[in-house]
């Protein structure tokens, strides 16, 4: 039988970072960052982009909400929102860890 694996929940306190089989490479040939994961590619807008290089394991997500908003001077309740939302999907699909 298989085991499930517990949902882990992205609050204000996590410290997300990338698992080791997660890579963001530059692909020259498409002039664009890639996130590379086994068997799956994925192509990230700029600022999902600035969200997963702030996934040093290092920083909550609190403060990459609170840089984040000081960089694109937005609220930051609008990007606790997406931040929060686009972390847990992506810890959903194990490319993040919490």
């Amino acid at each position: 039988m298989m085991a499930l694996r517990e949902r882990a929940l992205v609050s204000s306190r996590s410290v997300p970072s990338l698992p080791k089989h997660v890579r963001i490479r530059y692909d020259p040939v498409r002039q664009a960052f890639a996130v590379l994961s086994p068997e799956k590619v994925f192509w990230p807008n700029d600022i999902s982009l600035d969200i997963l290089r702030r996934c040093d394991g290092r920083s909550t997500v609190g403060h990459i909400i609170a840089d984040l908003a000081a960089d694109y001077d937005a609220e930051q309740e609008a990007v606790a929102a997406d931040v929060v939302a686009f972390l847990q999907e992506w810890s959903d699909k194990l490319l993040v860890k919490l």
